[in-house]
Order: C-alpha cells, then structure tokens, then sequence
C-alpha cells in the first residue's frame, strides 16, 4: 500500500477539525499527526512556526462561518436571520465561534466603536437597513451596530456559561432588542 502524501491543506483541515472538537489549545503536532495517522515530520515541514498555522486556522473558521451564515440566511428577514445564525452558530460550534471572536485580535487597530464598525462590519448591512426601514444610513450603522455588539454578547454568554437557554428563547430576546433599538433608530432619523 503507497504511502499518504500529506499536503498543508490536509494538515490545516485536521488543525481545523481539532480546533472545532476539541478547542484551539488541542492544536498540537502530535494531535494532528495523530488525526492525520502520520508521523510528526510531515506536521513540521509545513509548520514551522505554529502561529502561521493558528492563522490558517482562523482563516477556515472565517470561511466556514462564511458558509454556515450564507446557509442561514433568509432573505425574507435578511438581518433577523443573520443574527440567528449567529446565535446557532455559538451554539453549535462553541469552539470555533471562542476561537473566532473570543481570541486576542493583533488586526484590530480601532480605537472607537465607529471604528470597530468600519473595520468589522459590513457597509452594505447598513445601506440595507436604511432602504428597508427608511431610515438615514447613519442611523442604520447605529442600529446594526447595537445589534452586533448584543448579539455577540448573548453568544459569548452562551458559550461560556452554562445557564441552558433556548435557543429560541434568546432569538425572542434579540428581537425585543431590535424593537428598542429600532424606536431609537426611527427617532434619530
């Protein structure tokens, strides 16, 4: 039987595949060796620097919730279902949404909220919302701002807690959200 070549897509797809099971901190060579059923020697010769690996890393969780949003997308209740799948997201990859949004950020420079927005968000959310509810753009910004920074909180919360919500019991949640900072929105506009 000819032996396997072990390629740098195979090693990150089985750091990925850790990272979703097991958390980031089970990334190791040897765990990956081992999920790969090879010796080390292939690991290291795409590895040389584990931080590289970690960013690969991230960079497939980042396509993956790409792909899982994507999935979950209403386009009846575009930005109701994003945040949602968020919220499924949290719940059903704990490790990869920790991973993706609990992790220390060296690419986040901002120094505001309107930064943070800019850097992390996406403009046509807000351009969006703006048409849809009839509301200035800056006021949509404010919106789905809030609305980020909320529904990030309740995932975080979700996953670091053990407190045994609903999953539709915390979309209810968000939706009264959404309600109070929609009146603010209206009211600014």
């Amino acid at each position: 039987m000819p032996k396997q070549r072990i390629t740098k897509e195979m090693v990150v797809e089985a750091a990925f595949e850790l990272a979703r099971e097991e958390g980031m901190e089970q990334v190791l060579v040897k765990n990956i060796a081992e999920k790969l059923g090879c010796s080390v020697q292939p690991i290291y010769s795409y590895c040389s620097n584990m931080e590289e690996l970690k960013k690969d890393v991230q960079r497939r969780t980042a396509a993956f919730f790409q792909e899982y949003v994507a999935a979950h997308v209403d386009k009846e209740d575009y930005f109701h279902s994003i945040g949602k799948s968020y919220l499924l997201l949290s719940k059903e990859e704990p490790n990869l949404f920790e991973l993706y949004f609990l992790r220390k950020r060296s690419d986040c420079t901002a120094t505001s909220l309107q930064a943070l927005y800019e850097q992390e968000c996406t403009a046509e959310v807000a351009e969006f919302l703006s048409k849809k509810l009839s509301i200035s753009v800056e006021a949509a910004r404010k919106l789905h701002l809030n609305m980020v920074i909320y529904n990030t909180g309740i995932c975080s919360m979700l996953i670091t807690s053990n407190f045994g919500l609903s999953i539709e019991e915390l979309d209810r949640q968000l939706v009264e959200t959404y309600e109070v900072f929609l009146q603010q929105a209206l009211q600014e506009s």
